[in-house]
């Protein structure tokens, strides 16, 4: 894998842990992080070893507390158009992954680094995070894609509660809403408790899972109907190795052992 100025990359037994790892800035995302994050998940989209995926923060005060403000106190419109559609390119991939791709959130979420945990298909948070989308207190809106996400996770009229005042809200009060499905006392148990549901996770058929994955995006897609995404997805299961290899062992009262073909 290769090397990155600003992330760490750790395979552990199949599960990648990507750290965002510029601490004394927050974990501030960058134009550099972004594009770096691009080519991480195409190594995890690429690579047969790597079979899930942790994105967190380095230390206990932030996942990633924003974009790099710097950089964006230069936007006009015309590079501020492009600056937005790129971070939205690099969600989009990691919320298309067909493979499992879990938020690990200690500290702050805010701003972009919200907008990055919600193209995770799964949020786990410790409990003295917070999550907000401040953008309007820069005169600026969410780009990355949370004026979209964050209402598909949390419903229209909280979402924009929380976009128009940019107020921050607690871990319990996201999972509460439903942007968090688990809480952890600490970055430790964080992890630990994302490794556990990832382990779960890649121990079933590596091709249904990621026609899950497929058929719960198709719901949000304008272009798609979900209904027929579905049904087009169970038929390609049906004439999979792992559908004859699954209801084989469960016929013999055995764990399957999937190949992912």
């Amino acid at each position: 894998m290769a090397d990155f100025n600003n992330l760490k990359l750790k395979n552990d037994n199949g599960i990648l842990t990507i750290t965002i790892n510029r601490a004394e800035k927050l974990n501030a995302l960058n134009i550099e992080t972004i594009n770096e994050l691009q080519q991480a998940f195409q190594e995890v989209y690429d690579n047969d070893e790597i079979k899930s995926v942790i994105i967190t923060g380095k230390g206990e005060k932030a996942f990633v507390a924003g974009a790099d403000i710097s950089e964006i106190a230069e936007l006009n419109e015309m590079n501020g158009r492009k600056f937005a559609e790129n971070g939205q390119e690099v969600f989009s991939m990691i919320e298309k992954c067909h493979k499992p791709v879990i938020a690990a959130v200690n500290g702050f979420a805010l701003g972009g680094g919200c907008e990055l945990a919600m193209a995770c298909h799964m949020r786990i948070a410790t409990k003295n995070a917070k999550f907000g989308q401040p953008e309007v207190n820069l005169g600026i809106i969410p780009g990355y894609g949370g004026t979209q996400r964050l209402t598909q996770l949390i419903g229209k009229g909280k979402a924009f509660e929380l976009m128009m005042t940019a107020d921050f809200i607690s871990a319990e009060e996201a999972k509460a809403l439903g942007l968090v499905n688990h809480l952890a006392e600490n970055h430790e148990d964080l992890l630990n408790k994302a490794n556990g549901i990832l382990q779960k996770i890649n121990s079933k058929a590596p091709l249904a899972i990621g026609m899950v994955i497929d058929s719960v995006n198709a719901y949000y897609a304008d272009d798609e109907n979900g209904y027929q995404t579905e049904a087009n997805s169970f038929a390609s299961c049906c004439k999979s190795e792992d559908f004859k290899e699954g209801t084989k062992a469960f016929l013999e009262k055995r764990a399957a052992e999937f190949k992912g073909e």
